[in-house]
């Protein structure tokens, strides 16, 4: 059965797709069978490991909908053992339209169950906002990643998400955990940064990540190209960062460290 890990932050422009995706690409570069889920219309996700939206009619839209099979929903990337539910901009619709369904906080987490046998992990990437589709993703999902850029105004978008999980674990998912915050966007030589990294780390201990990604201008470039870091410069400082991470990732779900 599959893991199942949500990447989600309150806060955009912290990194959750680029994180996502090159978890995504590290992990199968291991050896385990991945799905990423994109469940952002921007469909940025997508367009990082080469698609096109307009290009194929598969989209995480229809199974949310429920009028087609996850099965029939799934490209297989570039990457060997990595595979992509897509997204494409008729997911926008989706929030309006969940409201008047049954059962409407566990479409995802129903359908994931028919394929969650195929992965080693499922990995979510969730959009900022806190609508139905990212409480989905969340009443789905075994574990939350929440990526944190080290400004001082993240301090308190991470709060919020914390309360958020708290809420969503105490009403509609008990097994949902905080798997770890990971530090993004991370630049050594500004001060602010280790004052922020200092005061996640204090708050919440062992939970942080121990690797932190670097502000790096591969990891920036890939997403054009196409391809997760690994596969545009692999030895680019933020893809081994994110190599990295992918072997604690291993070590917490598989080896319960």
């Amino acid at each position: 059965m599959a893991h199942i890990i949500a990447f989600s932050n309150q806060k955009g422009g912290v990194g959750k797709t680029t994180t996502a995706v090159n978890i995504g690409a590290s992990l199968a570069t291991i050896g385990r069978r991945v799905l990423l889920v994109d469940l952002d219309s921007q469909g940025n996700a997508g367009t990082g490991l080469g698609f096109v939206r307009t290009t194929h009619k598969q989209s995480v839209y229809g199974v949310l909908m429920g009028t087609s099979k996850p099965t029939e929903n799934i490209l297989t990337t570039a990457v060997p053992n990595l595979h992509i539910m897509p997204s494409t901009m008729q997911l926008a619709d989706a929030e309006v339209e969940l409201m008047d369904m049954e059962h409407r906080e566990y479409r995802l987490r129903d359908a994931l169950m028919q394929i969650a046998n195929h992965y080693d992990y499922i990995l979510l990437d969730c959009s900022p906002t806190l609508g139905l589709i990212t409480i989905n993703a969340l009443v789905a999902a075994n574990y939350v990643i929440i990526p944190m850029q080290c400004e001082f105004y993240a301090l308190e978008g991470i709060t919020h998400m914390v309360n958020s999980i708290n809420e969503i674990h105490n009403r509609l998912n008990p097994e949902l955990e905080i798997l770890g915050v990971l530090l993004t966007m991370y630049t050594k030589q500004y001060g602010m940064t280790h004052a922020v990294e200092e005061d996640v780390r204090k708050k919440f201990g062992d939970v942080v990540f121990k690797t932190v990604i670097p502000r790096n201008v591969r990891v920036s470039e890939a997403p054009s190209h196409g391809k997760p870091a690994l596969f545009y410069d692999f030895n680019a400082p933020g893809a081994q960062a994110y190599l990295r991470v992918a072997t604690e990732l291993i070590q917490r779900t598989e080896q319960g460290a």
